[in-house]
């Protein structure tokens, strides 16, 4: 192998807006995300689908066959 074309890696912590912490190993430190499997809509069951002011209404509409 090659010495000197590898990144060097670095105990980091992941830190999320909700304040969940993860430790891990990267390349860069200290990295904050906005969203984290621990506060996701999808990954929380709170996921809702919303269709706002009738958009996929007005979309079936224009697109459907005549």
């Amino acid at each position: 192998m090659k010495q000197a074309i590898h990144p060097h890696y670095v105990e980091t912590t992941v830190t999320c807006a909700c304040g969940h912490v993860v430790e891990t190993r990267a390349t860069t430190e200290n990295i904050k995300v906005e969203i984290c499997s621990n506060c996701h809509p999808m990954w929380t069951g709170k996921h809702k689908l919303m269709d706002t002011e009738g958009r996929v209404e007005r979309f079936m509409n224009k697109y459907k066959k005549k």
